[in-house]
């Protein structure tokens, strides 16, 4: 779809009439525009059926038009719905107009100003969003427009959205003061005014590469069309050229990846032979939209981050507010009120007991940390030879040089590098399945480890209750406490790397909560920030931290030797608290756990076919183990086209939706691994 939105600063900008004439205008370029009034208030009755007046103007200039929702009261779209008993959803109106577009270059029309509500969390500018056309900005050239025309620039712009040029038009007479009272030096004053109120838009424009395309002087009443048409003439003919850029967008898309192809490497990718990948133009709510337009349901919570989903006006406006005043500061002797308020709000929510927090700038920097923390700790204690670390086979902790050596040797990702790495000890996965019967025996390998290493071992390193990357293998919690127990009889560190698991994933807050332990060291990262940004914490407990505290000069100074540039970063901090008042002020359990059941409703079919081993939910995870190997360029592109984004990897089909993804959408993404198991795509 291509075309323009055209919005005004406010009500009777006159943007109808602008609409109007361009369409006509942009008709004579050869542009065949359909103008689409999403909502319209304020229609006359007239028999059966309703009078749309911005219709009506639209016909009245020989275009063509049409109105989606239609209301009679003249009053803001949301209550106009409400008095009709409906309500009005930005997707489902975004939809609404691509279907009536059916290819055509559309103008549409918004009602009233950018912040006119649809609903009671959505806005003009949401719909604007989710349509992402170029906006027409339609200023009424009056006292105070300078103001609203640049709230309404800066706005549309720091949702993303390109605005193509500004529209001003006078919309009152030059005659309309009353007589006496001064009237001619009043209508002489604000004569400079409006003369100036061209200039500084203009300069306004500059400054934010928005063009002035046109100043309409007052055109009588009822106004002279063809003066209306002369005016806007210029402006159409610009945005005509800029419709002909858009045509041409695919080319620019075909260049654009194949530099991507030749110069960058994306993970776990070749660079000689890389997979297809597929460019990604906004994201909105629980959706990836194409730069060709289609929307894609997203299953991955962009690698299990983004639990709110996209765009979510809590965490950008926090991020906006943190950015005007400090976006970044080193932390090595200073502090501020963002790190300070974020480990005042996590300290409460993670399990009782860690107290001390570290900050890091990503999930892996947070596991470093965590296994510096846990040699630290045992040198300290007059352990020195405790600097192997105990971890069950099938876990992952990331791709830096230290959690690479506690990730699988023989499965993970990183066998290349095991003559790289320090050689640490890896014990049986845990056999015991989430969803059965606990085994104690499951633990006998873990003692039997235990028992012959006990001195050498400075922590054990794990993935409370779900692995993730090394397999996604969901473990019974009583595993998690029995380990726990062994690991306190010989004061052995027990590090939990909940940086998939926690903020609510699995069901629980965090996932150590299904055990009821607290770990000697947590890890959290990825949903911490809702996806907004980079950041993770290392979280340990007072006994950690006195006792790293406590060394003497010759075993450390009792210093914690790490330290990030980007060690607290002010933004992430923002981000992170907003994420967490979100998460927290969301009905998030309830989301989860209907998830979790149309998961299990839409999956469980597949478990009696040939090609698949194994079927398993919890929270808000969903995975099918298959047999061999999936064909991830075929699977990838049968996904895209299927309308959903699931990024599979080795055995394994998984989904990770947002927690605020509508429970069709949960359908839709079953709905697609269904077929791609039944239809031999894996």
């Amino acid at each position: 779809m291509q075309g323009y939105f055209v919005t005004g600063t406010d009500t009777d900008a006159g943007k109808t009439t602008v609409t109007a004439a361009l369409s006509v205008l942009l008709g004579r370029e050869g542009a065949r525009p359909l103008v689409i009034k999403p909502v319209q208030t304020g229609c006359l009755k007239k028999g059966q059926s309703l009078l749309v007046p911005d219709v009506a103007c639209v016909q009245s200039f020989g275009g063509e038009a049409c109105a989606l929702h239609c209301y009679e009261p003249p009053c803001s779209p949301h209550l106009a719905a409400d008095l009709a008993g409906e309500k009005l959803c930005c997707q489902d109106l975004a939809c609404e107009v691509r279907e009536k577009a059916l290819g055509r270059t559309v103008l549409v029309e918004g009602a009233g100003g950018l912040h006119v509500p649809l609903n009671e969390s959505e806005d003009m500018l949401d719909l604007m969003q989710a349509l992402s056309l170029p906006a027409v900005l339609v200023v009424a050239n009056k006292l105070g427009c300078l103001n609203h025309a640049r709230l309404s620039l800066e706005a549309m712009q720091a949702r993303g959205l390109a605005v193509a040029g500004m529209v001003l038009i006078r919309t009152l007479p030059d005659t309309h003061y009353d007589a006496g009272c001064g009237a001619e030096a009043v209508q002489a004053d604000e004569e400079r005014i409006l003369s100036d109120n061209v200039i500084s838009l203009k300069r306004m424009g500059e400054a934010l590469s928005v063009p002035l395309l046109a100043d309409i002087p007052y055109l009588g009443d009822p106004f002279d069309r063809e003066a209306l048409l002369l005016s806007l003439q210029p402006a159409a003919s610009v945005l005509q050229e800029k419709l002909d850029a858009q045509c041409s967008h695919e080319k620019e898309r075909a260049e654009d990846l194949a530099f991507d192809r030749e110069h960058l490497w994306h993970p776990y990718t070749s660079a000689s032979k890389p997979l297809p990948v597929f460019m990604v133009r906004s994201v909105h709510d629980n959706k990836l939209v194409l730069d060709d337009g289609r929307e894609l349901i997203d299953g991955m919570s962009s690698w299990w981050c983004a639990v709110h989903g996209y765009g979510n006006d809590r965490l950008k406006k926090a991020m906006q507010r943190q950015l005007a005043v400090m976006s970044h500061v080193m932390f090595g002797g200073i502090t501020h009120r963002p790190a300070i308020e974020l480990a005042r709000r996590l300290i409460p929510l993670v399990p009782e007991g860690l107290d001390h927090l570290f900050y890091a700038d990503s999930g892996s920097v947070s596991v470093e940390v965590a296994l510096k923390m846990a040699v630290q700790y045992q040198i300290s204690k007059g352990r020195p030879q405790r600097q192997k670390f105990l971890t069950p086979m099938g876990g992952y902790h990331g791709d830096t040089q230290g959690a690479m050596s506690v990730c699988d040797p023989v499965t993970g990702m990183h066998t290349l590098f095991n003559r790289l790495l320090p050689d640490h000890l890896f014990m049986e996965r845990p056999s015991c399945r989430f969803d059965k019967p606990f085994d104690p025996a499951s633990l006998d390998d873990a003692r039997r480890f235990l028992k012959a290493y006990g001195d050498e071992i400075a922590a054990i390193i794990l993935e409370p209750v779900v692995q993730g990357a090394g397999g996604m293998w969901f473990y019974h919690p009583d595993y998690l406490k029995g380990l726990y127990a062994l690991c306190k009889e010989r004061d052995i560190l027990l590090i939990a790397d909940e940086i998939a698991t926690g903020f609510g994933r699995t069901g629980k807050l965090f996932a150590c909560e299904w055990a009821g332990i607290t770990p000697d060291i947590c890890c959290l990262g990825k949903a911490l920030t809702g996806g907004m940004m980079t950041g993770a914490v290392t979280m340990c407990t007072t006994n950690v931290a006195q006792g790293i505290g406590a060394a003497d000069e010759e075993h450390g100074g009792g210093i914690l030797m790490h330290g990030p540039t980007f060690m607290a970063n002010p933004l992430f901090c923002a981000a992170a608290l907003a994420s967490i008042d979100e998460l927290l002020a969301s009905p998030w359990q309830e989301r989860v756990l209907q998830i979790e059941a149309r998961l299990k409703e839409g999956l469980s079919s597949l478990r009696s076919h040939t090609s698949v081993r194994d079927v398993r939910v919890l929270g808000a995870i969903g995975v099918v183990e298959t047999a061999e190997p999936v064909n991830m360029r075929t699977l990838q592109a049968f996904f895209v086209e299927h309308g959903v984004w699931i990024r599979p990897f080795n055995h394994l089909i998984y989904l990770m939706p947002p927690f605020v993804t509508p429970l069709q959408d949960i359908d839709r993404l079953c709905v697609a691994v269904r077929s791609a198991v039944q239809e031999g795509c894996i």
